[in-house]
């Protein structure tokens, strides 16, 4: 008996040992089961997250280039806007400009002719100071001509003549002034070209 209860190798003993093997087999299993279990939701639930954020990262890229590109238009638009507004102003001004040349011209003329009544030649003469200050002060600027080489892009010439004494190209007479503000001509100068 001693033998047999040392053992413990009966069929009944056995079997026990088996339902305990495949019950804590079974146990281990659904406890690994649910180990993978919890452990794919929680890798499915990283994964949700890591897409999630790069969805959100690539959402916010985007939006980040949208906002980006709305800065720089209305930069564009606030620049194209202040050079329109101040070409526009430089237009007016021009135009204002050249309406007031031919009074600029007739007073030149006056005071190139000769007058017997002194104090009318000095009131005359006075407009005229006047005048050409208003326009430098609007930054008007004369074309200088006579003595400089012919320029189209500041000079119109009406005659061509001959004079040993001058260069090539260069202005012999000036007809009536041209006039211009900074790099543009209000109105060429009208000039007799040398040689």
């Amino acid at each position: 008996m001693k033998i047999l209860a040392k053992s413990k190798n009966t069929p009944q003993a056995s079997k026990e040992n088996k339902d305990t093997k495949s019950a804590k087999t079974a146990k281990s299993a659904k406890t690994v089961s649910e180990v993978a279990d919890n452990t794919s939701e929680e890798i499915n639930e990283l994964y949700s997250i890591e897409i999630v954020q790069n969805e959100l990262v690539e959402l916010l890229s985007v939006e980040k280039d949208k906002y980006l590109r709305l800065a720089a238009e209305y930069d564009n638009f606030r620049k194209r806007s202040a050079k329109e507004r101040e070409m526009i102003y430089t237009d007016a001004r021009i135009d204002a400009i050249s309406k007031l040349l031919p009074v600029y011209d007739n007073l030149e003329r006056a005071l190139k002719m000769e007058c017997s009544d002194e104090s009318y030649y000095k009131g005359v003469e006075m407009i005229m100071t006047q005048l050409t200050e208003a326009l430098h002060s609007m930054g008007v600027q004369e074309i200088p001509a006579v003595g400089e080489l012919f320029d189209p892009n500041r000079h119109n010439a009406v005659m061509k003549k001959e004079d040993p004494e001058l260069g090539e190209n260069i202005v012999a007479e000036e007809y009536q002034k041209g006039f211009a503000i900074g790099d543009r001509v209000i109105r060429f100068s009208t000039v007799v070209v040398a040689n």
